[in-house]
């Protein structure tokens, strides 16, 4: 769907491509798809443990990407700086995480 815009400086019109509610609808339907199959592998008792806790982790994975790629729009244009922050906010936290395991396991 596109729109017309018009500019009272210049008389021009810009068209520019509105996404609307279809990727959203979309993305929220994969988002309960990827819910459901993490509850099933937990529910289900015959999935060995292990490939149960690999499973979920891959889901949150891909659920974070999906969050943050669709519905905190870090998909469009312009959003680099907002990335390049939460990637230092994630290596800040690794690098917390790992020094603290290090010193409560080897200290």
């Amino acid at each position: 769907m596109t729109t017309d815009q018009d500019t009272p400086q210049s008389g021009v019109k810009h068209r520019y491509r509105h996404e609307g509610p279809q990727k959203h609808i979309v993305v929220f339907i994969f988002s309960i798809v990827l819910t459901l199959i993490a509850f099933a592998a937990v529910a289900a008792g015959g999935v060995n443990a292990s490939f149960a806790v690999i499973l979920l982790l891959v889901m949150a994975v891909l659920q974070v990407f999906v969050q943050m790629g669709y519905w905190m729009h870090l998909k469009d244009k312009g959003h680099m700086l907002p990335i390049l922050f939460m990637i230092g906010g994630f290596f800040v936290a690794g690098t917390c995480i790992v020094m603290s395991l290090y010193w409560v396991w080897w200290d």
